[in-house]
């Protein structure tokens, strides 16, 4: 059994300070209201003992986060920018506000313990060098986040991370410097670089050394201040007697061709400021040659994810095909050699590109696993390589029959590809149906009945196992077990999910447990009061989140693609005929243009009929809208948001298509 402390979270703590000091929490928030709320929680719990000030910056947010902390946190002090201002400069904002012996820089996207700024405060208070402190971090999954310490970024420290000399070497003094790699992840140590997630320093040593450099928008920012604490005279710290969780990828998404430049930019704006000469040059020529490497690495990625299901397929239809022209040539005319290499250059490609055009279209390769789209997607093609076969000239017509028996081996073979890698990542043989986790709550049944209700209006259907009860005393009629066993019960019942509820459990015991379990399971967190749960399986992929929020149909990729090639099919369509239309056009002088900015993807030719509203998802501006297709005269502001609204929630492509047709003669508007 494990030794794990599993206290119920306290609902009050006791009010006697531990330190006289006083600490300013900042945090600079973009459109991650969810997890904002999580941590503000978080900041409040560890806060009752210590003298605090929050500041909530906001980036302008179009998620409503501003409205959720006035609502929910009216002791926070907030800043509402009305544009992105940057990390750096929103930062300086509230520093420059802030009243605190000590300031903190956190993330949204972050949970700290109950007791993380006493102990942080405490450890800064006797050590009078320290000039900042950076903690032990652990992402969504309980798996130690190595940016938690990390070394100066010298020529060479940089060239051995870019290229990938500190992964191979992980605990080498010489080749993993930049993340310090060989020192003991559980010991305090002097570090050169805090993390910008959870980066606390003394306000004196900001008044000396100086604020953020407001030429880093974002990232570099947090290298280039905990230089300048060194080079003040200051120590920086690494202190693991406390954890917190940071859904890493959240705040700033990552694997992306723009993070790549934006990054390795902010190195070579910091190699610019601090190196001089020679070292200058290599550094900057060093970085970007990691813009362009890390940046093929990201195309590569980024088109292999896209691509491989695509290219599987194109291979097992092309190898069916050469087969299946040999096999039919033999029993058909008795020779083997009948069809010519025409067959494999011309028509096998030919339909290949057909087939796996309509499985795109179709929506196969955003559903993987749908066989109803697959067999859809397939059928259309063949329809359509029909429609082509009769205007082939005579030399490339080859056989009707081996249309239809290509069509047939491309559903079985592309089919048998979804059961492997279905097979492969699930063990089971059941396509289309992902198996259901095993879910255990943590909490009072009073919560788990409320997170249960949650999960069913986000639509999540989990195998709902039992409840772990956050206390020793726990009813067995009602309950699993209590926390202290927890690890028992993921054993008995192949739990394969966990979510805690912060109500209950104290984010202490929470952190202890990912950390003891392992990032086999996956961990979420219900905040107290909240209808978010919360998680995040990997540091490299963005946080999970389950809400009740309306989900809009026009936000799907296949909804909003499928509505691109509309545009584009119709664009083409009227500007091959365009005499024809325009004579039937009320305002004439406006339709040639709005083809071509639709074909050019400035406009769609349905949208959203008011000013683009940030609660509905992004549109071009539309030509015709909802109101379009009615006969009504001018109609009142709240009714034309509640048709957007509507449209948006709702849509199919059917719509677009009722609205065109109505609002045919106004398409020159």
């Amino acid at each position: 059994m494990s030794n794990i402390a599993t206290a119920e979270r306290p609902s009050k703590r006791s009010a006697v300070p531990l330190s006289t000091s006083t600490l300013s929490v900042i945090i600079v928030n973009y459109n991650v209201k969810y997890f904002l709320e999580q941590a503000l929680l978080s900041v409040r719990n560890a806060s009752q003992r210590i003298k605090t000030e929050v500041f909530v910056v906001d980036n302008n947010s179009v998620d409503d986060s501003v409205a959720m902390v006035k609502e929910k946190f009216p002791e926070v002090i907030l800043i509402a920018n009305k544009e992105n201002v940057g990390f750096s400069k929103a930062n300086n904002q509230a520093i420059r506000q802030s009243t605190g012996d000590y300031v903190l820089l956190l993330n949204p996207d972050t949970v700290v313990e109950e007791d993380t700024f006493e102990k942080c405060m405490q450890f800064m208070d006797s050590h009078p060098d320290a000039g900042g402190l950076g903690v032990k971090m652990i992402d969504g999954s309980g798996k130690f986040l190595p940016e938690s310490k990390r070394g100066f970024p010298s020529p060479f420290v940089a060239f051995c991370k870019t290229f990938g000399l500190s992964s191979i070497f992980p605990k080498s003094k010489l080749f993993n410097r930049y993340h310090l790699g060989f020192l003991n992840t559980d010991e305090i140590n002097e570090v050169d670089i805090l993390a910008g997630a959870f980066m606390l320093m003394r306000k004196s040593t900001l008044d000396k050394v100086g604020l953020l450099d407001e030429t880093f928008f974002m990232y570099g920012e947090d290298i280039d201040l905990s230089y300048r604490i060194t080079q003040g005279g200051y120590k920086n710290y690494y202190f693991p007697d406390t954890t917190i969780i940071h859904y890493k990828g959240e705040s700033t998404k990552k694997g992306s061709l723009n993070y790549v430049k934006v990054f390795y930019n902010a190195m070579i704006i910091f190699a610019n400021k601090h190196f001089q000469g020679q070292s200058a040059r290599l550094f900057t020529l060093m970085l970007r040659m990691a813009i362009y490497f890390r940046a093929t690495l990201t195309l590569v990625s980024n088109l292999f994810q896209k691509a491989y299901l695509p290219l599987l397929d194109a291979f097992g239809i092309f190898i069916g095909m050469y087969f299946l022209k040999d096999i039919w040539a033999r029993y058909r005319f008795n020779d083997p050699d009948y069809y010519d290499l025409s067959f494999l250059y011309f028509n096998v490609p030919l339909y290949i590109s057909i087939w796996i055009a309509s499985l795109y279209f179709s929506g196969s390769y955003d559903e993987k696993s749908n066989i109803r789209r697959l067999v859809r997607g397939l059928f259309s093609g063949t329809v359509v390589i029909a429609a082509i076969y009769g205007f082939l000239d005579l030399e490339y017509r080859t056989s009707r029959a081996l249309i239809i028996m290509g069509a047939l081996w491309a559903t079985t073979i592309t089919f048998l590809l979804r059961v492997i890698i279905h097979a492969m990542k699930y063990s089971n043989l059941k396509v289309g149906k992902a198996p259901s986790k095993n879910l255990v709550i943590v909490g009072t049944l009073a919560e788990s009945e409320r997170v249960q209700g949650l999960l069913h209006k986000a639509q999540v259907s989990p195998n709902f196992i039992g409840t772990v009860a956050p206390h020793e005393q726990q009813d067995p009629k009602t309950y699993l077990s209590n926390l202290h066993q927890l690890d028992e019960v993921v054993q008995i019942y192949k739990v394969d999910e966990i979510i805690f509820c912060s109500q209950n459990v104290s984010a202490q015991s929470i952190m202890q447990w990912m950390t003891n379990l392992g990032p086999s399971l996956e961990y979420k967190i219900v905040p107290e009061e909240s209808a978010s749960i919360i998680g995040s399986s990997s540091k490299n992929t963005s946080g999970q989140l389950y809400t009740i929020d309306i989900q809009f149909n026009i936000a799907y990729h296949l909804n909003r693609r499928n509505k691109r090639l509309l545009d584009i099919i119709l664009a083409v369509l009227l500007l091959f005929t365009f005499p024809i239309h325009l004579l039937f056009q009320k305002k004439k002088g406006r339709f040639l243009p709005n083809i071509f900015h639709v074909l050019l993807g400035k406009k769609s030719w349905v949208a959203y009929a008011a000013p683009q509203n940030f609660n509905l998802p992004k549109l071009k501006a539309g030509i015709l809208s909802p109101i379009s297709a009615l006969d009504l005269p001018k109609l009142d502001q709240p009714t034309i948001e509640r048709l957007d609204f509507f449209y948006a929630k709702d849509y199919k492509l059917e719509k677009d298509l009722d609205i065109l047709w109505k609002g045919y003669r106004a398409l020159g508007s």
